[in-house]
């Protein structure tokens, strides 16, 4: 979960501290430049100074709060889509995760959604788990939304990340459809049928049937891995 600058100041060493406040002020400087209009037709390798501080964010402020360090970046810098697009492709994992849980807080329309299928085409989880976040919600659409939540069951991506999932499942009977498909998939290979698929089919169905709606059938538990598998 993303910090505040309140939690971050409670948690943060002085030195750390003074290196947030630096940086917050290039972002805020570059946000209000008069040529921050302009920011958009600046070339792919044109970074102001800010986003070489979002790069060192868990070099100086610890890689457990690195995320809120980045995200309090793009946020007062305005960020425009130039310049996320900059740090989610040159950026590392966790560099590219801070973007996408940020997305939802910029002002960019459905412009980032080319980062959100990147992040969903990817296999590194953590990516998953970012890119099902608010923005996701907001503006998949209803065809990439549902590949989105298979991802996650398919990954193991816990549902709890996928933001507004009752809003979106509710009464969704393709998603149902292909729910069921994938929990026939699974059976018929001997392989255990997520717990978490029976959470989003029942929100699939419509109020007043969802008491009704019978579960798919789990094949035998798989053994618990040692710690040699």
């Amino acid at each position: 979960m993303l910090k505040s600058r309140k939690e971050l100041d409670a948690e943060l060493g002085g030195a750390a501290r003074a290196w947030l406040d630096e940086a917050l002020a290039e972002a805020a400087h570059d946000a209000a430049t008069p040529d921050a209009s302009g920011r958009e037709a600046a070339g792919p390798y044109t970074s102001p100074p800010w986003e070489l501080r979002y790069a060192a964010a868990g070099r100086y402020c610890g890689p457990e709060h690195a995320d809120s360090v980045r995200s309090l970046l793009l946020v007062e810098a305005r960020a425009p889509l130039s310049s996320v697009t900059r740090l989610y492709e040159q950026g590392t994992a966790a560099e590219r995760r801070a973007v996408l849980l940020t997305l939802h807080l910029l002002d960019l329309g459905d412009t980032a959604l080319p980062l959100v299928e990147d992040a969903l085409r990817a296999n590194d989880t953590r990516l998953v788990a970012a890119a099902v976040g608010p923005y996701a919600a907001d503006h998949l659409d209803p065809h990439a939304w549902r590949h989105a939540v298979l991802k996650c069951l398919f990954t193991e991506v816990p549902v709890a990340a996928v933001a507004r999932l009752d809003d979106r499942a509710r009464g969704d009977a393709e998603l149902a459809r292909m729910l069921g498909d994938f929990a026939d998939e699974r059976t018929a290979a001997g392989r255990t049928v997520p717990e978490d698929l029976r959470t989003v089919l029942a929100l699939t169905a419509p109020a007043d049937e969802g008491a009704h709606r019978a579960p798919p059938t789990a094949a035998p538990a798989a053994p618990a891995p040692t710690e040699e598998s």
